[in-house]
């Protein structure tokens, strides 16, 4: 009787942000999860928004042509008192998720608290707990330069540690530009009609 091999799989992390993005890549191949890249994508020194955008776009896109993941997983923007912030993030990772729909990779999105809870058991554990438990998991020493690499690379190892076929109200996945679509007329149409404003 012969074993299946265990199916291995990227995951690309990304923790959206319009002054700097964080990444990370893990390989997974059963139980075993491994450090393939961490960074962060830095953006202050741009003035324009639009720019911003452009630059997490191509940067998006580059980390999939260079890595191949098989799905992307994105923070979801929590929820702020500041709308012009949660709009520049809605906005963010909008764009990233763009760049992965645009080479037909699955995405999924985590709450940042979901993201915390399966990394370090707390859903209100720290950016240095969160980068502390996952230097211990992938064996790395090197502290980023960043917190946001290692919060990027949290949503990598968080979208690997949920069980295929679970549904939880803390995540979604989308296939494609049509699925997203129709699972988000409203964000969509809400987005058409803003532009239409400016």
């Amino acid at each position: 009787m012969q074993v299946e091999k265990s199916k291995e799989r990227v995951i690309l992390g990304i923790d959206p942000g319009t002054k700097v993005m964080g990444y990370g890549l893990v390989k997974e191949n059963g139980q075993k999860l491994e450090l393939l890249s961490l960074g962060v994508v830095k953006m202050d020194h741009l003035d324009d928004h639009m720019l911003k955008l452009q630059r997490i776009f191509e940067k998006t896109v580059n980390l999939i042509d260079h890595y191949h993941p098989d799905c992307l997983a994105i923070e979801a923007p929590f929820y702020g008192k500041n709308i012009q912030v949660m709009l520049k993030l809605g906005r963010a990772q909008g764009v990233a998720m763009a760049a992965a729909l645009s080479r037909n990779v699955e995405i999924t999105e985590y709450s940042p608290r979901k993201i915390k809870q399966s990394i370090t058991g707390n859903g209100n554990a720290s950016k240095e707990q969160v980068a502390a438990m996952l230097q211990n998991l992938l064996k790395f020493k090197e502290t980023p330069d960043f917190l946001d690499a290692t919060d990027g690379l949290a949503v990598a190892v968080c979208h690997s540690f949920q069980k295929i076929g679970t549904k939880s109200s803390d995540k979604k996945s989308y296939s494609g530009w049509e699925s997203f679509v129709k699972d988000n007329v409203k964000r969509v149409a809400s987005a058409s009609i803003a532009k239409k404003v400016v």
